[in-house]
């Protein structure tokens, strides 16, 4: 399933996005400042090294210590962390 998982959130990159309360989620949690936080998402997201799988409702992708959550209905980031 990992490799669909993979294939079905590439192929929808253009689908994510996040809510106002996400980025300021993802921004805190990352420590990043002065970053389009979905922006930054996407890019980790479309990185040869990223680990994308789906678990119930979400798929979780994971890169150089960060787990991004995104629902696998809307495509929304709910938050991303250092894991």
């Amino acid at each position: 399933m990992i490799c669909n998982s993979l294939d079905q959130v590439r192929e929808n990159i253009d689908r994510i996005h996040t809510t106002p309360m996400g980025a300021d989620r993802i921004l805190k949690n990352l420590k990043l400042t002065d970053t389009d936080p979905v922006a930054f998402c996407k890019a980790q997201i479309l990185s040869p090294n990223c680990r994308i799988y789906k678990d119930g409702k979400n798929f979780y992708c994971e890169i150089n210590g960060i787990k991004i959550t995104v629902n696998s209905f809307s495509y929304t980031i709910i938050t991303a962390h250092k894991m």
